[in-house]
């Protein structure tokens, strides 16, 4: 940032003790040290809430919103269920349809083929 180099430092400390002179240059010295080092703790707040800050977003692109993923997801399902419940009820109108217009069956003949009987429930045996 700056480019000051060791002699130009010499420079400023000789400087700096012909104003101030030996009495007030160390007490002089600690007040600088004390603001450079307040300027330092300053800068590494600012610039660690600027990472922390940064990850956070990183970490809001990276997740997604999920109440969105899964709202999209339950209005995909739905919609799948409405389009079979659709395709489900006009075979059955269809089913009915055709059951309406077959013609009554003859006296000797059978009727239409009857579901076998469903067998017996067992109970399991009491312990």
């Amino acid at each position: 940032m700056f480019d000051i180099g060791f002699s130009e430092l010499l420079v400023i400390a000789v400087v700096a003790l012909v104003v101030l002179g030996p009495e007030r240059l160390p007490k002089a010295a600690r007040f600088a040290g004390l603001w450079v080092r307040k300027a330092r703790a300053q800068w590494y707040s600012v610039k660690s809430e600027f990472e922390r800050e940064m990850a956070a977003d990183e970490m809001r692109r990276s997740v997604g919103d999920p109440a969105r993923e899964l709202r999209e997801a339950v209005q995909d399902t739905t919609r799948e269920l409405r389009n079979a419940g659709e395709t489900l009820g006009g075979a059955v109108r269809e089913a009915e349809a055709q059951a309406q217009d077959a013609p009554p069956a003859a006296p000797g003949e059978p009727a239409a083929p009857e579901a076998p009987p469903a067998a017996p429930r067992q109970e399991p045996p009491a312990p």
